[in-house]
């Protein structure tokens, strides 16, 4: 770790869309950082006993949302670390205050495509069960963007190995804590 990342004195936070890489690159992102990594939706499931989509799909969004921000709330004050959030935390307002008050939040920004192509064939995620899943993340996005945009951080992610991805979000809180210092 870079001497100007042993700055970091707070969570890291990743947002975006579901299918943006926010678990698989956090994993990454936790390893090259030397901190722990934590999902919020494994985290749901510790809690509850069931599958996050489950949960969402069972007791519905509103419940899910509420049942959510105080998990995020209980892991931003654990310690350092990165947390990777479901895709509709962030555009929850008491969340995202929540996110943007005790974590460095970074926003995965990935294409409609690669989105579409990511989550296709997955049943886990109840937003997209239906007819046209490819217009529902379409919409969702246009309807978080607002919120995504609110991040600390924006790193564009897309067909790219993940390893690329982690060095730019590596960057970019470098420059993010050098205008800190």
């Amino acid at each position: 770790m870079t001497s100007l990342l042993s700055h970091l004195d707070k969570p890291v936070a990743l947002v975006g869309m579901m299918g943006a890489g926010k678990s698989t690159v956090g994993r990454r992102l936790a390893k090259r950082l030397e901190l722990d990594f934590i999902d919020s939706d494994d985290a749901i499931e510790q809690a509850c006993g069931l599958p996050a989509g489950e949960v969402f799909a069972r007791y519905g969004e509103k419940d899910f949302r509420d049942g959510e921000r105080r998990i995020i709330a209980r892991l931003l004050d654990d310690h350092r670390q990165v947390i990777a959030t479901g895709g509709g935390a962030f555009a929850d307002e008491g969340t995202r205050s929540l996110l943007k008050d005790k974590a460095v939040t970074i926003w995965l920004d990935a294409p409609i495509e690669i989105l579409a192509e990511r989550t296709s064939g997955r049943d886990t995620r109840p937003l997209l069960n239906n007819d046209d899943p490819r217009g529902t993340l379409e919409r969702l996005m246009e309807a978080r963007r607002p919120f995504y945009s609110q991040a600390d951080i924006r790193v564009r992610s897309g067909n790219v190995p993940h390893r690329d991805v982690v060095e730019w979000i590596v960057s970019a809180l470098e420059d993010y804590l050098q205008r800190r210092v």
